[in-house]
Parts: structure tokens; sequence; C-alpha cells
């Protein structure tokens, strides 16, 4: 390549070798979460709940339980705390009867919809 150049009035013509820079290509492109090296599952599975159970309103961990099988219980009474996201949430009884069976206990992981008391 030639190329014209001046300098104090004066002009000279230069020869100059060009190397072509090699394009860049594309590293590696990932799509998801870790590339696809850590599978998120699709499903989850929960045991059905009984028409008389009382369900999880979200998901969280039981931090107490406030009532014992076989105990009767008033409508609204609290039946146990539920904690998610260093906040607590009353569980309240929709109706007045008797605790049946307690299906979780201080400590466990619960998802939203499943069966923690049976009335």
């Amino acid at each position: 390549m030639k190329l014209k150049v001046t300098v104090n009035q004066t002009e000279y013509e230069i020869d100059v070798d060009v190397e072509e820079e090699q394009p860049q290509g594309l590293g590696p492109i990932v799509i998801g979460v870790n590339g696809g090296s850590n599978p998120i599952p699709t499903k989850a599975s929960m045991t059905a709940a009984s028409s008389n159970a009382v369900l999880a309103p979200l998901a969280g961990s039981v931090a107490r339980i406030l009532v014992q099988e076989g105990e009767e219980i008033e409508a609204d009474q609290v039946l146990l705390i539920l904690e998610a996201m260093k906040m607590e949430t009353e569980i309240k009884a929709p109706a007045a009867g008797k605790v049946s069976a307690v299906l979780v206990a201080p400590g466990d992981a619960v998802q939203g919809g499943q069966a923690l008391i049976e009335l």
C-alpha cells in the first residue's frame, strides 16, 4: 500500500505493508443457568391433600406448631407459624373442629399448597 505524506511542504511516497487482522470469532454461547451443568427440575411432586386439610399458602419452613393431634380448635385459631424470607405467617383454622393429624414438624421445609394439618 502506498501513502503520500507531506512534511515541511515536501511530499513523500511511502510503501506500507499492512497485515490484515483476523476477525475474532464468538466464544461459546451459554443459554440458561450454568449452561446446563445444573439442570433445574421442571415439576414438583406433592402428595394429595384431603378436603379438610389446612394448606400452606406459601413456601417456607415451619417455625412453631401450636396444636396437637386430638385437640379441639376454634375457627380462626392460630395452628402453626410458617417462616418465609425472615417473616412469620400465622396459619389459622378455617373452621372449628378437631385436629386429626399434624403432617409437619418444626424446621420442615414446605411448599405452597402442601397439607400441614388435617382437621
